[in-house]
């Protein structure tokens, strides 16, 4: 029996449109009820979320059911924890701050078994493996794992390009936050300059063969860019959505009060 298929990986192979939201409230009971919202994937964020590899494992194990894909975003891209996320379930992961193609290739053998990569081998106390009730998950993993990387700086635009070739490189995430602060414009990814740095970049990850994905609660723009060839988009965060509702019900009867 092989690793099991990644549908997210073929559907980003196939130019497939993969529509998202983003999970920061490192709870399995917000997670389950995201999961059975319709998307197609959901982004469990270590970064800059409270999510520890415990509470990571409690909403892959809430969501299991749901047809839904599950992609992890590692705090930076590390080694050890990058075998941690695979090992408890993650098929597919979102590394940070990506700004060279060395980077990019350190992260794809990261991800690998050796020969190939450094992935540590330790399918046996995995979830992963189903504890080596999947026979067959060491020979077959690595070509079901979908790498994502982030480019969020002016170098990794820079490097775009040569980002785009490296070798198991399966997406390319631009990180709007983080790169309209670098164009100088923080907390202004509105801006024409940061909108235009955006549009840019998808053209050219496209043109490089490669998927290209972003994060946007604006829905206008999340029309925009896929309408430009955006693959994986996601279109809000369990956060915001929890902020702008509680805030407009309780407006509704306190007036703002």
């Amino acid at each position: 029996m092989p690793a099991p298929k990644n549908p997210f990986k073929q559907a980003l192979k196939d130019r497939t449109p993969q529509i998202g939201l983003w999970q920061s409230m490192a709870d399995p009971v917000s997670t389950e009820i995201c999961a059975g919202a319709g998307f197609d994937w959901l982004l469990f964020d270590g970064e800059h979320a409270p999510n520890d590899i415990p509470l990571l494992l409690a909403q892959l194990q809430a969501v299991e059911p749901y047809p839904v894909h599950s992609i992890g975003r590692p705090p930076y891209g590390e080694v050890r924890l990058i075998k941690q996320y695979l090992d408890i379930g993650f098929q597919s992961l979102l590394i940070p701050l990506v700004d060279t193609a060395e980077q990019a290739a350190e992260m794809v053998r990261a991800v690998r078994y050796p020969p190939r990569g450094i992935r540590g081998v330790g399918a046996g106390s995995a979830r992963v493996s189903r504890w080596n009730r999947i026979p067959d998950y060491i020979p077959t993993a690595d070509a079901e794992i979908c790498l994502l990387v982030q480019a969020e700086t002016v170098t990794a635009l820079k490097n775009l390009e040569a980002i785009c070739a490296v070798e198991g490189v399966d997406g390319v995430f631009i990180g709007p936050a983080d790169l309209s602060s670098a164009l100088g414009h923080g907390g202004n990814p509105g801006h024409p300059q940061v909108q235009a740095a955006i549009e840019d970049a998808i053209a050219r990850i496209a043109k490089a063969g490669k998927a290209s994905g972003i994060l946007t609660s604006n829905n206008e723009w999340a029309k925009r860019y896929l309408d430009l060839g955006c693959t994986f988009v996601a279109v809000g965060t369990d956060v915001g959505i929890l902020m702008r509702q509680t805030t407009a019900l309780a407006e509704k009867f306190k007036g703002g009060a």
